[in-house]
């Protein structure tokens, strides 16, 4: 019993200690979705699309007609009119009215119509700022994340050439306690170790940073278990490439939402410029009210009656009064402000054409650029490729003629930074081609994955 006992808490403890671990390695898909989530930016766009769907409903609303109660009471004394039999009376008096009124816009030049459109449009508008955002931070973290492995890599490379220099140290020092080599040889290599444990310390500080620059994107606080997913990244080569510029484009124009966005707002600029023409119309009102009212100076109306109190219940009933209007407005002048208002609205159009101008040639100016960055990351690549191959072998040799005394420290320190060198600059190539093909991919309407 006991064992079995002992058994269930070793299990609750590793449970204990490897979830946590677990849960804190994350793939770029969980980095993206929790930014979706959590981020301010986005929280508070996204309040703006509340703001717009309240803008557009109350525009609606205020088709109906509206309706509106009101009552008021005063005290007159010495020579004051009774407001129930408009007679004039030395005496004191107690006056209630109640009222109740409502009016509905029959005719405006469609300014109301035009309005709920454009609230429309303002809405759709605002929801494509979202999507916008959400790319723009999107990308952000893919370039964020990809940094991280590239680090990662950095540090494997620094690491690797920092322990082969350990060993050449150990067999440096051994020929010299030979009497094979100098002393200064061992103090060449000693000096190149320490170097590269520099490095060492460079890239675990610029891996940090990265980690640092990703959790804070995210609005994390800062937290050394915090690990990304490794994935298998692909090589880089020509078939990852095989896209056109301007079919990229032409998708990217019609998905993309800053694009989007921008053709919404520029209807929305029209319907601007058909509620200020609507300003030049008449306006057509309908209104009705009804009014009751009680006075304590009213005399019961039944002269078989003098002298009988008139109620305020029977003055509230019989002094009911209804009434119905139509009023009509017709614009002829008001300073140009009609005017004023047309001519800002077609510049207003104006404008918002020239964004959305605007905002396709920066696509198309992204892509471009995504696609030549892209070509050159593959080229560079390539031909670092081929480079690090031939200087692979060429450092073998050399490190072989070193362990022998054939080649000094300084040539052996000046090849083994070359080849440092070399796989840096391929590890760069490689990531700058992954990321720009991404950004082409996204702008096909790909999601961001690795």
């Amino acid at each position: 019993m006991y064992k079995n006992i002992a058994a269930v808490l070793i299990f609750l403890l590793t449970i204990s200690v490897t979830t946590p671990a677990q849960d804190n390695i994350w793939s770029l898909e969980d980095c993206i979705g929790y930014a979706m989530e959590n981020n301010i930016t986005i929280k508070q766009t996204e309040l703006n699309t509340q703001y717009n769907q309240n803008v557009l409903d109350q525009s609606k609303i205020s088709r109906l007609p509206n309706l509106n109660a009101g009552a008021d009471y005063r005290f007159g004394f010495g020579r004051v009119l009774d407001q129930t039999s408009y007679q004039f009376e030395n005496s004191q008096q107690n006056y209630v009215g109640v009222n109740l009124s409502s009016s509905v816009n029959l005719f405006n030049g469609f300014q109301k119509k035009n309005t709920i459109e454009q609230n429309q449009l303002n809405l759709l508008a605002s929801y494509e700022d979202v999507q916008k955002i959400k790319n723009d931070i999107s990308l952000n973290i893919a370039a964020a994340y990809l940094q991280i492995l590239f680090s990662e890599e950095l540090l494997s490379v620094a690491q690797s050439q920092a322990d082969v220099t350990k060993q050449q140290v150990e067999r440096t020092q051994k020929m010299v306690d030979a009497g094979k080599l100098a002393r200064g040889n061992a103090l060449e290599i000693q000096a190149q170790y320490a170097a590269e444990e520099l490095n060492v310390v460079n890239a675990e500080n610029q891996l940090q940073l990265a980690y640092l620059n990703l959790q804070q994107i995210l609005d994390l606080p800062y937290d050394p278990a915090f690990v990304v997913e490794m994935p298998d990244l692909p090589v880089p080569g020509d078939s990852l490439l095989e896209i056109n510029v301007k079919e990229v484009y032409d998708i990217a124009a019609t998905i993309m939402p800053q694009v989007m966005g921008s053709e919404l707002n520029l209807e929305s600029a029209q319907k601007d410029l058909d509620i200020a023409i609507g300003m030049r119309y008449p306006t057509l009102t309908l209104s009705g009210n009804t009014r009751t009212d009680y006075s304590d100076l009213a005399r019961y109306p039944d002269p078989l009656e003098v002298g009988r109190k008139y109620t305020f219940a029977e003055q509230m009933s019989d002094n009911i009064s209804v009434g119905i209007g139509l009023s009509l407005n017709i614009p002829i002048f008001n300073g140009g402000q009609v005017n004023t208002a047309v001519s800002n609205a077609r510049i207003g159009i104006e404008n918002a054409r020239l964004e959305v101008q605007n905002m396709k040639n920066n696509l198309y100016r992204d892509i471009q650029q995504a696609y030549a960055d892209a070509l050159a990351a593959l080229k560079k690549f390539e031909s670092t490729e081929k480079a690090l191959i031939s200087m692979e072998e060429s450092f073998s040799y050399t490190e072989k003629k070193f362990e022998v005394g054939l080649v000094n420290t300084v040539d052996y320190n000046t090849s083994k930074n070359q080849l440092t060198m070399t796989q840096s600059d391929l590890l760069q190539a490689k990531y700058d081609f992954i990321f720009k093909t991404k950004i082409l991919n996204f702008y096909q309407g790909d999601p961001i994955t690795l």
